[in-house]
């Protein structure tokens, strides 16, 4: 699972972004500049491919809502996936294609989810689009380029 990569990826750029990051945790309500997402709960989304200038702050977005347990940044998630590059409006993965959801704590990925999942319940789809200094930042990592924003479609399936 690539997601695991980009987890041990994500914990190098935690580290280098907490040494610069300037407190608070708030999180803004997703702009009108988004991706579309379609799809029904329990399928794969489809993501309407990026236009425009890229948000420069996370942006977050209830596609549904869940009804199960909250999500808390010390959780471990189960959930299912897709990943867009803003620049090329390209699916980079999905755990949907291998049909296995990614199982990880919500505290060893990258900044973005750590900040954009806490308060999604089980049964919920949430758009995420992540700036790069929430990301993988300048130097990118595996199949992300560098300075990339991402779009993030995340299903929780399971918190623990």
């Amino acid at each position: 699972m690539r997601l695991k990569k980009f987890a041990l990826v994500g914990v190098l750029f935690m580290s280098i972004a907490s040494l610069s990051a300037c407190g608070g945790s708030s999180v803004p309500n997703a702009s009108a500049n988004l991706p579309s997402v379609t799809g029904a709960a329990g399928s794969a989304p489809t993501i309407g491919g990026p236009s425009g200038t890229p948000p420069t702050t996370l942006q977050t977005k209830d596609i549904i809502v869940g009804t199960g347990p909250e999500a808390v940044a010390t959780s471990t998630m189960t959930v299912h996936y897709t990943l867009m590059a803003w620049s090329t409006g390209k699916v980079v993965e999905s755990s949907w294609d291998g049909g296995q959801p990614a199982t990880f704590p919500l505290a060893n990925v990258i900044l973005g989810w750590q900040q954009g999942i806490p308060g999604m319940k089980v049964g919920g789809r949430r758009l995420l689009v992540i700036p790069p200094d929430l990301g993988y930042g300048a130097a990118g990592g595996g199949p992300i380029g560098p300075n990339e924003t991402l779009i993030f479609v995340v299903d929780a399936i399971a918190i623990q």
